[in-house]
């Protein structure tokens, strides 16, 4: 059997599975348990926060063969054919690829039919802000009074470009985007489960990389494996994403402080030549300084220089007199 990726393996098949989104969530599991439900439904968010998953795991509590449910069996024909990508009356439309209005117009002339093999007919329409004007206006109407067996769920990372007449009648949900935590907490029980050795740094770095998707951070802990021959470590992990080191951020610092303009050049040479960009070199100054004040705030008097607040980071002890005064200021 082919390798199947981390991201659509671990992709979650009901909602005890999700990783975070619980303000959208419950509100999901009240409407289905109360049998409350809305005609369309509109996800909002950055890419890979949970806006399809949580859209077929929709399907499925509304067309399980056990009752319309939030918590769908997952045994059933209905449950194993969405999930497999097969199930004929969950029909999943690509808004980038099928802009046009006669796209939209063939789409409505086939809501008139009944469902084949579920109670509802569940209508999928992804990156919807890329249909255009007459696309929109072709389908206001079905949008807003459709079948009783025709739900509808848009998803958009682009909330902006959506008509006001479109948003006024879905029930919108905004994702989250995930913290590097969640991320962390996550990618360590895939790993645990998958077998693969990491380190926690390695773990870090993947998560803060991630941006707030779990699907990038999903495909970049494959990328590591790849590259880690199997494992996942910090050094690897370092390498592959191309991040400063800390090492090159106190040379840059040092520099600076001690008004060493041959240093300084020196260590932005050093950068250039790695290819960094100014924006990435000044995102990880920035972060690194953040980390090495918030101890200040976090234990008054502290002046070991060790960072107490996840995602910081002590500063060289031989220089801690000096950068206290100079940049940390710390009591």
């Amino acid at each position: 059997m082919s390798y199947q990726v981390l991201a659509r393996k671990w992709r979650p098949r009901s909602f005890r599975e999700m990783v975070g989104q619980t303000h959208v969530l419950k509100a999901l599991i009240n409407a289905l348990d109360s049998q409350r439900l809305h005609h369309a439904y509109l996800f909002t968010g950055t890419r890979g926060v949970g806006k399809t998953t949580i859209a077929r795991i929709i399907a499925k509590c509304l067309n399980c063969e056990t009752g319309i449910t939030s918590t769908p069996c997952g045994t059933c024909s209905v449950c194993c054919e969405i999930d497999e990508g097969r199930f004929v009356d969950l029909i999943e439309i690509d808004a980038a690829s099928r802009t046009k209005v006669e796209d939209t117009r063939e789409l409505l002339d086939n809501v008139q039919y009944a469902p084949s093999r579920g109670r509802f007919k569940v209508y999928l329409i992804d990156e919807v802000h890329m249909l255009s004007s007459h696309s929109f206006n072709a389908l206001l109407k079905t949008l807003e009074e459709p079948p009783p067996y025709v739900k509808f769920i848009l998803a958009t990372t682009d909330p902006q470009k959506l008509p006001a007449t479109i948003l006024s009648r879905c029930l919108q949900f905004s994702l989250k985007n995930m913290t590097p935590e969640r991320v962390v907490e996550h990618l360590s029980h895939v790993l645990g489960v998958e077998n693969v050795p990491f380190e926690d740094d390695a773990l870090w770095l993947l998560g803060r990389a991630a941006d707030g998707s779990m699907r990038d951070a999903m495909s970049l802990t494959d990328q590591a494996i790849a590259f880690g021959e199997g494992k996942v470590m910090a050094a690897d992990v370092r390498a592959m994403l191309g991040t400063l080191d800390h090492g090159q951020v106190y040379d840059v610092l040092h520099a600076l402080i001690n008004g060493d303009a041959k240093a300084l050049l020196e260590a932005v040479r050093h950068l250039a030549e790695q290819g960094r960009t100014g924006m990435a070199c000044f995102r990880k100054f920035s972060t690194c300084c953040t980390g090495w004040r918030l101890p200040r705030h976090c234990r008054k008097g502290s002046t070991t220089g060790t960072a107490i607040v996840t995602g910081c980071w002590p500063w060289p002890r031989p220089c801690l007199p000096k950068t206290c005064s100079s940049i940390t200021r710390w009591a």
